[in-house]
């Protein structure tokens, strides 16, 4: 396996390449949180890409270059207008800043809250995988009952996957906390409908005769299969499954935290005595908001890719949208993509698998 081309040093300033004009907001929402990411990061800077007009109120920023993109892909936009007819479009113009020219590469990373599917072909198009990897995957964290977070993939960019493809997700999702967390021995979980070896469909049951094997070895912590309650008791490092079910097990945490609070907003304004208690418990309840706030996790990495590429959620607002601007620069300054690569390296050496062909297309997942 050949390394990845190198990155630009770290020693200065990490930069970040944005698509300003990606998601349902684009600059309305993109423009204030880059902003405040400057603000809070003096030692960061910014590409920002998109149409000249839409990006002037930055053309004075400190630490930021405007990019020129004459075009846009709409969120509802197919992976081949992305990959054929938009060839100027902010995501793309984006993404390219993240590849080496002559081993130098004009951003560390990229965040685009576009496309997931038009994100991922053009990412897997522009940058191309690691060797070894026959599909990168969308990765994030969930926050679970032991005050940590759950690392989740793939959570849209496949569809149909084979279960070689999820023994790969765990090495690469094995990599990506080993590196950024420190746990060289991260815990891994198989998501099913139960947590019996004979649950669950042919291709699960096979990704978890794959996964005993690996762990046989040695090259991955896998502690068997779980169920999606799994995701917030902290029983795993890291839970693997399809795309499909990673999105709706995600927009449905989503969902239901945002419900919760809502209810809980509704009843503590139901009367006056419901809001006196509410003023003596607003400590907790603001405290509890926190904890559930989905936005707080917005910034989703790409992996298996030749270079760092981060996913914000499309409907993100600009608190969110700052969240995942903090995850890539967390990512680029601890050199995350040298660290995966690394990583995959040792354990596919060490447990070669054959590639397998690829079964369906990219998500488009919004």
């Amino acid at each position: 396996m050949n390394p990845p081309q190198s990155s630009p040093p770290l020693s200065g300033a990490v930069r970040l390449a944005v698509d300003c004009m990606g998601g349902d907001h684009g600059v309305s929402v993109t423009l204030p949180a880059c902003r405040a990411f400057l603000d809070a990061h003096p030692q960061a800077e910014l590409l920002l890409v998109g149409r000249t007009e839409a990006l002037a109120p930055a053309a004075a920023w400190p630490r930021c270059t405007l990019v020129a993109a004459s075009e846009v892909v709409a969120m509802d936009d197919s992976i081949e207008v992305a990959l054929r007819r938009k060839r100027d479009s902010s995501l793309r113009v984006a993404i390219t800043q993240v590849k080496p020219v002559e081993g130098v590469a004009a951003a560390h990373a990229c965040v685009s809250a576009g496309n997931t599917g038009a994100l991922m072909a053009v990412a897997r198009y522009v940058l191309k995988t690691l060797e070894g990897i026959d599909r990168p995957a969308i990765a994030t964290v969930m926050p679970n009952q032991l005050d940590g977070h759950t690392t989740v993939l793939d959570l849209g960019a496949n569809v149909d996957c084979s279960a070689e493809h999820l023994l790969q997700f765990a090495v690469m999702g094995s990599a990506l906390v080993a590196a950024v967390e420190g746990k060289p021995n991260p815990s891994v979980g198989l998501l099913n409908i139960g947590e019996e070896a004979i649950k669950g469909s042919e291709t699960i049951k096979r990704a978890g005769e794959l996964l005993r094997d690996a762990a046989a070895g040695g090259h991955v912590n896998f502690i068997g299969n779980v169920e999606g309650n799994d995701i917030f008791t902290g029983k795993a490092d890291i839970v693997v499954c399809d795309g499909f079910v990673g999105n709706v097990a995600l927009k449905t945490a989503e969902g239901l935290a945002s419900m919760l609070s809502s209810f809980i907003r509704q009843e503590f304004t139901r009367n006056w005595y419901s809001k006196l208690a509410a003023l003596i418990a607003l400590p907790v309840l603001n405290h509890f908001k926190k904890r559930v706030d989905h936005r707080r996790y917005n910034g989703a990495a790409l992996l298996g890719l030749r270079g760092l590429v981060f996913k914000s959620h499309g409907s993100a607002d600009a608190f969110a949208f700052e969240q995942a601007l903090n995850r890539a620069y967390d990512a680029a300054r601890n050199r995350l993509l040298d660290r995966v690569h690394d990583r995959i390296l040792e354990t596919l050496q060490a447990m070669p698998v054959e590639p397998q062909p690829q079964t369906g297309p990219v998500a488009q997942a919004a």
